[in-house]
């Protein structure tokens, strides 16, 4: 950094986005093998270098930002757009999913018996498990805010605590959606009601999944000591994503769970 005039990272090439494109393509060609021919073999081999992709190249802007310092205040304002669009876009991502529940519900066509839920479907009852799911996200809500200003504050102990009740109920909330759908009494074939049940909550399952590794990744992180009260954008970003999974989760809830049913 000592011979750069300027506060921007210039990245050096790296192989990962090459990598990161063939094992996506290896991943959705796995994916067709494994729907239509039943042969999970490339599906396997796409899982393991997406993941070995991904290991190193976050790996990669650890280092750079951590040890490297290549992450300078003007680095991490561009950063904290760029998370500001991604979540803006998962935002118009499941706009589309309400779309598809909110036209079939508000006008239920002849076919659906002129009535929603549509004739024959048995919807879950919103005050047993989506309930409970609900205060367990709230939940959590309160913890990453209770690990972010305990970051702020250099408080290194009650950050660690907080970040893995987090965790914990991330984890907690994936067991209990897993078990709904196990017992739920439809499927995702069960027409449009099935359909935009299991695309919604299932897409919001996934998320939670992905921001519950994220944010372990941060605690991994936390242990070894790389986020100070001054620079730990990589923390703020978790808390970010999971905040926004938790506000679309309530808005499942009144819209699929409780006014659906």
């Amino acid at each position: 950094m000592t011979h750069q005039t300027h506060a921007y990272h210039m990245v050096n090439p790296s192989p990962w986005p090459l990598t990161g494109a063939l094992s996506a393509l290896l991943l959705t060609s796995g994916l067709i093998m494994w729907f239509h021919f039943n042969s999970s073999v490339l599906l396997t081999l796409g899982l393991m270098t997406n993941t070995l992709t991904m290991y190193q190249w976050w790996r990669d802007v650890i280092r750079e930002g951590t040890f490297q310092g290549h992450h300078t205040s003007v680095v991490q304002k561009g950063l904290r757009y760029g998370m500001i669009l991604f979540i803006i876009s998962e935002v118009f991502f499941f706009a589309g999913f309400f779309w598809a529940f909110y036209h079939s519900s508000l006008a239920p066509t002849h076919e659906l018996g002129g009535y929603w839920p549509p004739a024959g479907i048995n919807p879950l009852n919103p005050l047993e498990v989506p309930l409970l799911n609900t205060s367990v996200l709230l939940a959590s809500g309160v913890s990453i805010t209770w690990a972010h200003h305990s970051l702020m504050e250099g408080n290194r102990k009650h950050m660690i605590q907080a970040l893995f009740i987090t965790i914990t109920l991330g984890i907690y909330f994936t067991i209990l959606q897993a078990t709904e759908y196990y017992e739920a009494p439809f499927t995702i074939s069960d027409g449009i009601y099935g359909s935009t049940f299991f695309m919604a909550t299932g897409f919001h399952g996934f998320h939670v999944i992905v921001g519950s590794t994220f944010l372990l990744v941060c605690f991994l992180r936390q242990l070894k000591y790389h986020f100070t009260s001054k620079h730990h954008f990589g923390f703020e970003a978790a808390a970010w994503y999971w905040h926004f999974v938790d506000v679309v989760w309530l808005f499942l809830y009144v819209s699929i769970y409780w006014w659906g049913s």
